[in-house]
């Protein structure tokens, strides 16, 4: 059972502006390394928001003396060497490696990962499947979450004790049970097929450079989520038009025990418009994390409740939109499905 974990903080919404990373390593399932660091992200994305700060703690300040990411990169690529990568949520952490060396004019390398939060999907019975509920799973309490090194320990948790579970004799034996493999980040040279997140960050020039004084808070995007949206499917006009999702313009927020894009299709079936984003057509949001009908009196402090598209809608009820607030069990009972959800996609 050998494999490195990592975990990245990012210092906006851009998944290229790594400003810490955590790593360990284990052996025969035990740990025998840690790496950790802060780091400077790469020049022209390097601002700090406000809402990654207050989330991570991590603030320009504290960076001054760090090595730039590109410059550490090869420390952290020594360090992994040839073990399979895992985070929570790996097309994240791959992305930042990827779009910070695109960025910085690097070339990508290989790499081979797995994710732990399909693994959790895969092998957890959770209503959350978000790294504090499937580490504390897995029997590991994160005493400070949004810490790299600690929060790639809480991945790392969720390898062991899942391969535990299903006597799985090696990484490999563990991905094949959970009915997954490896995935690979291929290597490319610098500048060629640039990935989405960084394509979608180059079409708005100088929004996260930290010299831009031009660019409000409010301004700053967040993409770090939006890849993981899937996408939208037609609604099916064929639908029962008795159905409570049927003529909906729905919006998924929070982790769920089913994948956005399952998630996505079945509302469509159903007769659903589904969307990324909250906006003027909006009707419906359904929640995850874990969250029930009778938490929804406390919406506006709910800390569950307090990510972007949350504020969005509490702040277009306010103007008057009229938005249906849906918890996740709520919305599988409309499936005719049970919570926590079964799936394992």
């Amino acid at each position: 059972m050998n494999f490195t974990a990592i975990d990245f903080e990012t210092a906006n919404g851009f998944r290229g502006s790594a400003c810490a990373i955590g790593a360990v390593k284990y052996r025969n399932g035990k740990l025998v390394d840690t790496h950790y660091s802060l780091l400077k992200p790469p020049a022209g994305f390097d601002r700090f928001d406000p809402r990654n700060v207050a989330i991570h703690g991590i603030t320009p300040e504290a960076v001054a003396e760090a090595p730039a990411f590109a410059e550490h990169f090869d420390d952290l690529y020594a360090f992994i060497d040839d073990d399979v990568v895992v985070a929570h949520n790996a097309g994240f952490d791959i992305g930042v490696i990827e779009s910070g060396l695109e960025v910085s004019n690097r070339s990508i390398p290989h790499m081979e990962f797995a994710c732990t939060l399909t693994m959790s999907r895969k092998n957890y019975q959770l209503a959350s499947h978000a790294l504090p509920s499937a580490a504390a799973e897995a029997g590991y309490v994160i005493n400070n979450h949004h810490n790299a090194l600690e929060d790639a320990k809480a991945a790392a948790a969720i390898v062991v004790d899942v391969a535990k579970r299903l006597a799985a004799a090696s990484f490999d034996a563990l991905l094949d049970a959970s009915g997954m493999q490896r995935r690979v980040l291929r290597p490319r040279e610098v500048g060629t097929q640039l990935s989405r997140p960084t394509r979608h960050a180059m079409t708005m020039p100088g929004m996260f450079d930290a010299n831009n004084g031009a660019v409000s808070v409010d301004q700053l995007p967040d993409l770090i989520r939006w890849p993981n949206e899937g996408i939208n499917p037609p609604a099916n006009e064929q639908a029962d038009p008795r159905h409570p999702l049927y003529g909906h313009h729905v919006v998924f927020t929070g982790m769920m025990g089913l994948s956005r894009q399952e998630a996505k299709n079945k509302a469509a079936a159903h007769g659903a418009q589904t969307q990324s984003r909250i906006g003027a057509s909006t009707t419906m949001v359904v929640i995850g994390d874990g969250i029930r009908a009778e938490d929804l009196v406390n919406v506006e402090t709910d800390p569950r409740m307090q990510q972007r598209k949350m504020r969005e809608v509490i702040q277009r009820r306010k103007q008057g939109q009229n938005i249906v607030l849906v918890t996740e069990p709520e919305f599988l009972l409309m499936l005719n499905e049970n919570w926590p959800h079964a799936s394992v996609v």
